[in-house]
């Protein structure tokens, strides 16, 4: 834990821009993580952006759960869409994790980057998909969910890129789909965190914890 004051440095940060911006954090801690990790000793290079995403998925515990209480205060949540989707999302997560240990950190980033493209271009063209459909039925939903956890513990967002178009796209108005996506990425957080600690608990050759 040497140089500890980089990470609250990083923390600070990375909380700073979530309620600014109203993101996760993940976009901007993964990468600082594996730039961290791989200046240190100790830290194997084919393993830095696999752990930098993990403790990244870790931290969007706590982000999430501000911020989802946040907007519950404000009765902009629609739990039902919660409930119907976590599921989903849980296995989504789980399978994003598997399929993330199976695969070098050059085709992770290569991943990774290429979702930080499709984000930074939505804000750029300032993309919000018309209202055109309802919410689907309970298996399009699960299905749905599973799309969103997995894409989101490959690359440890929070979901809101992938799941506000979404639900906007269903015709829900753009606050609830914002306050509902960030309920929903709490659950994204625990399934990915469970996900990363057990696909890395055989790995002799991670640092201690």
């Amino acid at each position: 834990m040497n140089g500890w004051w980089i990470y609250i440095s990083l923390g600070v940060f990375t909380g700073f821009s979530a309620g600014l911006l109203g993101i996760g954090g993940g976009l901007i801690m993964a990468p600082t993580l594996t730039f961290i990790y791989a200046s240190q000793a100790g830290f194997p290079p084919n393993e830095v952006l696999h752990m930098a995403l993990g403790t990244s998925m870790a931290s969007i515990l706590f982000t999430s759960l501000a911020s989802l209480r946040a907007h519950h205060k404000h009765h902009a949540v629609i739990w039902k869409v919660v409930r119907q989707i976590t599921p989903g999302i849980l296995f989504g997560t789980l399978l994003g994790t598997y399929f993330a240990a199976q695969i070098s950190t050059k085709v992770l980033g290569i991943i990774f980057t290429g979702f930080t493209c499709f984000v930074a271009m939505q804000l750029i063209l300032n993309f919000k998909p018309k209202p055109s459909r309802e919410i689907p039925r309970n298996a399009g939903v699960l299905a749905v969910g599973t799309f969103i956890g997995f894409i989101s513990s490959l690359v440890s967002v929070g979901g809101a890129a992938i799941t506000v178009p979404f639900l906007t796209w269903c015709n829900v108005r753009v606050q609830h789909a914002i306050g509902t996506s960030a309920a929903v990425g709490f659950p994204i957080a625990v399934g990915g965190t469970l996900g990363y600690i057990f696909n890395g608990w055989g790995h002799t050759d991670l640092p201690e914890w």
